[in-house]
Formats: structure tokens, sequence, C-alpha cells
């Protein structure tokens, strides 16, 4: 792994873990749905419309469309919507504890539904992750936590872990900002009916809200995606997702600064414990693909 795919990763730690707080900030003052579809529909257009000017087709294969919708559906609109509904009653901090669980519960249900056995570092990183949660849980559960709020957010990962597993090892053929922005459009089209069924255009307007919005559909949105995207075609699947044991620390420290969130003590533990368990998984993984394909 070279300086340049080490920065992209933590590039790419900061502006995932950064999404939560600014979705907190937007949640508070405009409704969730509707904002994140309109995210997603300014986000889509724009990586099209570089995508096109770029060279890039929209003409896919049909295992590309296939990853498209999926993850617009799953992780754009379900994830992301889960999320964004959440965090209005949730603080940013547990919903990106959460979420960072996601490279967990991939492993873990490639097991079940796969029988994909985990190695038996991965096997203790699953353990460990799985305590680090409920420890972090069980202390949120005491202080009172919104048990809908902390629901979605598990759904939400859930979801997201089904889509990786359901397009595992699709490639983007050199149409990548072009299936990023596409995916987006998936999002914002998903979305658009709930908003408009379930929601009441009411929003409180400030700095701090069109700030996190532009944020969020720039950074985390687009630019987040694409780099993220980047990484697995220059290292592999396989070593980028090691960077997720970075989301846990990034996440409850970035809230903690802007939003002025308390760190408990059991929230440090359970931290600690989750992002030693992501990376043995991904460390574990890392070691079976080396043994299996040797170079």
């Amino acid at each position: 792994m070279d300086l340049r795919a080490i920065f992209m990763g933590l590039a790419f730690a900061v502006m995932w873990s950064t999404a939560f707080t600014s979705a907190r900030i937007i949640v508070q003052a405009a409704p969730p749905l509707s904002a994140l579809a309109l995210r997603f529909l300014i986000s889509g257009l724009i990586g099209v419309a570089l995508a096109a000017a770029l060279g890039q087709s929209a003409r896919l294969t049909a295992r590309q469309w296939r990853s498209v919708v999926i993850f617009g559906l799953c992780q754009n609109a379900l994830y992301l919507g889960m999320n964004f509904v959440a965090m209005q009653t949730v603080e940013a901090s547990l919903a990106s504890i959460i979420a960072s669980a996601m490279p967990l519960m991939v492993a873990l249900l490639a097991w079940v539904a796969l029988g994909d056995r985990p190695a038996p570092l991965a096997m203790a990183g699953l353990v460990a992750g799985i305590l680090g949660v409920a420890l972090i849980m069980g202390a949120r559960l005491s202080g009172g936590v919104d048990l809908r709020g902390m629901a979605l957010c598990l759904l939400g990962a859930a979801s997201l872990a089904v889509a990786t597993l359901a397009v595992r090892g699709a490639s983007s053929a050199g149409n990548l900002l072009m299936i990023v922005g596409l995916q987006m459009l998936v999002g914002a089209v998903a979305l658009a009916g709930p908003a408009l069924a379930f929601e009441t255009l009411r929003i409180e307007w400030s700095a701090a809200l069109v700030a996190a919005f532009v944020y969020t559909t720039l950074v985390s949105g687009l630019l987040a995606t694409f780099v993220w995207f980047l990484l697995v075609q220059r290292i592999g699947a396989v070593r980028a997702a090691t960077f997720h044991f970075l989301n846990p620390f990034f996440g409850v420290a970035i809230a903690a600064m802007l939003l002025g969130e308390r760190l408990r003590p059991l929230d440090v533990l359970g931290v600690l414990i989750v992002a030693a368990g992501i990376l043995a998984v991904q460390l574990s993984r890392r070691t079976g693909a080396g043994a299996a394909a040797p170079r």
C-alpha cells in the first residue's frame, strides 16, 4: 500500500465520518427524506455531467446496472434514508458507531447466508465487535436513547451489508463516476415518493444548515463515494475496507468537537473494541486473500 493509497483511505474515513455530523445538523432544521432526496438529485446530476464530460458512457452492462440499482436503493435510499430519519432523535456519534459496524455485519452475513466461514482471527474480531456495539448500546439504553432511532440505524447498516454482498466482484469498467452519479439519481427517485407522501416542507434556514447541506452533497456524498471506488480500484476491496476501523474514532471525535456531544467512558471503551474487531476481520481477509492468490 503506497502513500497515495494511505492518503486516500484517511481522506475517505474523515469524509465518511463527518457525514453523520452534517446530517445531524440538517435533520434538526429540515425534513430528512426531502433533504436527502435533494442532495442525491444535485450530486447525481453533477456526477453524471462530469462523467459525460470525461467521456464516460451511460451504456452499462447488465451487471453494472444491477450494481447501480442495488446500491442506489440499499445504500442511498435505505441506509442513508434510515440514518437521516433516525438522527432526528439519535446522536451523530451513536449513528456513526452503528454504521461503522457494517463490515462486521458483512462478515457475519457471508458466514450465515453464504457459508463463508470466517478464519479464527475474523471470528475473534466478530465477537469483539458485537460485544463493543452491545456495550455502547447498553450504556445508551440506560441513558434513555430513542429505541426507534437506534433500530433504524441498525436496519440501515444491515441493508448496506446485504447490498455489499449482492454486488461483490462488480467492476466499473472505466465508468466509475457515471456509475456513482447514477446510483445517486436512483436514490433521489426512490426517496422522492416517501418524502412527498409523509413530510411537510418546513425549513429553519441558517448558515449552519446551508454549509452542512453543501458539504454533505459535494464532499460526504459525491467526493467520498468517488474516492472510495478509486481506492478499491487501486488497492482492492479487502485492503481498502481496512480503513473502516478508523470510522468509529473519527465519527465520535468529530461529533464531540462540532456538536458538543458528550463522550461517555463506556463509549470510548466500546469504540476501541469495535475498531479492534473491524481491524481483525479485515486483516484476516487480507491474509486469506494473500494466501489464495499469491503474487
